[in-house]
């Protein structure tokens, strides 16, 4: 069952305003790439969320390294929601960004990355 499913059925409808959820901020303080991969740190997976917190569900999602594309897809927010409240729990030290890409990368490392992100893209 894809993770967003799972929130839904548990929360019901999302009447709070996307931009609420960031305080109004449109910008990550951290700089988050659409494809880059997001991991929880352990310490963060055994804290106590609120059942009904978006951070517990981006951190809860980050147990498998998803893409901040797919983060926003399964959560269910708008791209630019997501990067803000990925950075802010990058910044807190709940999450870490992984490395992405770089010059020396295969093409099979290239082409798992894209596949990734055209997934999640395509539940948004």
């Amino acid at each position: 069952m894809p993770m967003n499913d799972h929130h839904s059925e548990q929360r019901g409808p999302n009447i709070v305003r996307p931009y609420s959820l960031t305080s109004g901020r449109t910008r990550p303080a951290v700089e988050l790439a659409l494809e880059a991969l997001i991991q929880a740190l352990p310490q963060s997976v055994d804290r106590q969320w609120e059942l009904d917190d978006v951070n517990a569900a981006i951190v809860a999602l980050c147990q498998q390294s998803p893409s901040v594309a797919e983060i926003a897809a399964r959560v269910g927010v708008p791209l630019g929601v997501a990067r803000v409240l990925v950075a802010d729990l990058v910044e807190a030290g709940h999450l870490q960004i992984l490395a992405t890409l770089k010059e020396d990368s295969t093409d099979s490392e290239r082409r798992e990355l894209i596949e990734r992100v055209l997934s999640g893209l395509r539940e948004i």
